[in-house]
């Protein structure tokens, strides 16, 4: 593929890093192990943007991603305990893998009869948006000085879908 066609490419996929290389075009031909590591590179930042979203009454309404979360993969999150912490301060009473979290906060058993998705979603993605100065951080929103949210919209997704699958205490 020549190295005009590459850089169309890699534009077309968006994310700053195309935008700049585009610029450098010039004469310029790479090899293909480079490609590849660019198109990563691209790839990889866009998926660790903030994805901007509309606050309609007391949620978001809207799919972060356009598409539905995977509740086993949003569960998962929950398991893994990395950037998912949600069982620091929470437990899901119900679920023995999850059952040994946090009492800081509310149990989440039942928070899917209580909340609707676009509620779960406000309260991931900034919690601030809930409830002033509380204590939970804002998963989607990126920290001060910085462009990557803690939780891509992917996750973030994942993540109601599960929460809105606990509908019983």
């Amino acid at each position: 593929m020549p190295a005009g066609r590459r850089f169309a490419t890699l534009q077309a996929r968006g994310g700053r890093l195309a935008a700049t290389l585009a610029s450098l075009k010039t004469g310029l031909t790479m090899k293909p192990t480079l490609t590849l590591a660019l198109l990563i590179a691209v790839a990889g930042s866009a998926v660790a943007q903030v994805v901007p979203y509309k606050v309609v009454g007391d949620g978001i309404p809207q799919s972060l991603t356009g598409k539905p979360g995977n509740a086993a993969n949003g569960r998962a999150l929950l398991v893994k305990r990395d950037a998912a912490n949600c069982l620091q301060c929470h437990a899901v009473k119900k679920d023995r893998d999850l059952a040994a979290g946090g009492d800081r906060g509310p149990a989440l058993d039942g928070v899917g009869a209580a909340l609707t998705p676009a509620q779960l979603r406000l309260s991931v993605v900034d919690f601030s948006r809930v409830a002033q100065g509380g204590p939970m951080p804002s998963f989607h929103k990126a920290p001060a000085g910085g462009d990557k949210p803690i939780l891509t919209a992917s996750e973030i997704e994942d993540i109601v879908a599960y929460l809105s699958t606990l509908k019983s205490r």
